[in-house]
């Protein structure tokens, strides 16, 4: 994989729209430019549970503008990516069709705990090194990330359906606050908090908090008073009691809160407060690493030969019981086969990593049954926790492991396959085809020739590999 001197993210968060361009030195990466803008995706997402088109012109409105600064940058030094808005919106395939358009680059949709693993790695970037563990709190608009780690290793993550956003239009969408509808909300971020708080449980030495709503809370303390440092138990009690006494969201004339946070202000406020009383945190201190931050750095990984993405499908392999030697099998003829086609593929770069990963994950399914093992295999791919993967990256893995074998006119026609990965559908399925026998000799498909086009496939082996079989 290439290695670029620049590297940019985007972040296409549930309240906030944020794009970081960094440089690399060594293995470490210094910010050069740091674009946000507030797009409030989740206040778009209707009764019907689609973003309106007043929220997406807002969101491609903002992506035109970070084109602008992304023009020029190769397509392998940029990662974009979606969190809880457009994890729940049912029209995201749409309006991710118009956005990658406006952008330039493709954009992935993470899962809640990929989101919290790419904060954790943002945040432990940012602090001193420390031998303890760490409670790392990140309230976004839509979701809050909720990660115990020690050093730059994640051990506990959970993302739970708290935003600043979402519990602002549920709770406060009048802009009024009251005692009744501040403890309401506080009470259901608790009562959510609640499912994961046992485990978390003398787990954690200490509290930070990260990205926007942490940030502003401990502005507005600290510098009205409440606070000497970061967020407090106490001062979060001053903060309701202000906001109590205020009545209104318009009304709060903070020190410390910028115009474009005011409007959802007080359901961050509501869930950090669950969150406080939840995990019996008195105080928590702030950093200004956030998911941007960590999609640097794991993108960094990547081409420094870290990539968690290996690491994933190693350890998939070994909870299910994968037979490596026929796994090893698999992969070598499907590289095989790949390499004579290649040249003919577009982005064929792009495409190699998902035939190598399906190759390598094929058989999980047989840990819960042979019998239509690949139709298990591709639930598996498509549903579980896979740090360092995409929910596309996923569903993309688990589309090659589900065709692998069977007919492929049963499969679900409001899902084609799309054009780009019917070569890898065939090399697959036909890699799997010879690797049947399960021999223990490596196969070697010598000098032959494949030939691929949108109706047919032509393969040529030599007469003296055929004698070999036959032998």
């Amino acid at each position: 994989m290439n290695e670029y001197s620049t590297l940019a993210a985007v972040d296409l968060g549930s309240n906030s729209f944020k794009l970081q361009v960094a440089r690399v030195v060594d293995d470490q990466i210094y910010p050069l430019d740091v674009l946000k803008e507030p797009v409030r995706l989740t206040a778009g997402i209707g009764e019907d549970n689609k973003l309106d088109d007043e929220s997406q012109e807002r969101g491609l409105a903002c992506l035109s503008r970070f084109s602008e600064r992304l023009r020029g940058l190769p397509q392998g030094a940029v990662r974009c990516v979606g969190t809880s808005a457009l994890r729940v919106a049912e029209n995201t395939a749409e309006f991710l069709q118009r956005a990658e358009a406006v952008l330039g680059y493709p954009i992935e949709i993470i899962a809640g705990r990929e989101e919290a693993r790419l904060v954790y790695i943002g945040v432990a970037h940012s602090l001193p090194a420390a031998t303890h563990p760490r409670l790392i709190i990140d309230i976004g608009g839509g979701s809050t990330e909720c990660v115990i780690g020690e050093g730059m290793k994640p051990l506990l993550m959970e993302s739970l359906h708290l935003g600043c956003v979402n519990f602002t239009q549920r709770f406060f969408a009048d802009g009024l606050i009251t005692k009744s509808n501040l403890a309401q909300a506080e009470i259901v971020a608790r009562t959510q908090a609640l499912v994961i708080a046992a485990s978390y449980t003398g787990k954690w030495k200490e509290a930070v908090g990260s990205s926007g709503t942490a940030r502003v809370i401990s502005d507005v303390l600290v510098q009205n008073g409440w606070s000497e440092k970061g967020i407090t138990r106490e001062g979060l009690a001053r903060l309701r009691e202000y906001m109590i006494n205020a009545g209104h969201q318009n009304k709060l004339d903070l020190a410390g809160m910028k115009a474009d946070r005011k409007p959802v202000f007080a359901g961050g406020v509501a869930v950090m407060s669950g969150i406080f009383a939840e995990f019996g945190i008195e105080e928590m201190t702030i950093t200004d690493g956030a998911l941007r931050e960590g999609v640097l750095y794991d993108l960094l990984g990547r081409f420094h030969h870290r990539d968690m993405r290996a690491a994933t499908v190693n350890q998939f392999m070994r909870r299910y019981h994968v037979d490596h030697k026929q796994a090893r099998r698999v992969t070598n003829i499907a590289t095989q086969l790949f390499m004579r086609v290649e040249q003919s593929l577009a982005s064929a770069d792009e495409l190699k990593p998902y035939l190598i990963w399906a190759a390598q994950l094929h058989e999980i399914g047989i840990s819960i049954a042979h019998s239509g093992y690949h139709k298990h295999g591709a639930y598996i791919l498509e549903h579980a926790d896979m740090p360092g993967f995409s929910q596309q990256d996923q569903a993309r893995i688990a589309l090659l492991v589900r065709t692998q074998r069977g007919r492929l006119n049963k499969l679900d026609n409001s899902e084609p396959i799309p054009e780009t990965f019917k070569p890898l559908v065939f090399i697959i399925r036909l890699a799997v085809l010879f690797c049947r026998s399960r021999s223990r000799q490596r196969i070697d498909l010598g000098n032959f020739s494949l030939k691929l086009n949108q109706t047919s496939a032509q393969l040529e082996l030599s007469q003296e590999w055929l004698k070999v079989v036959e032998e």
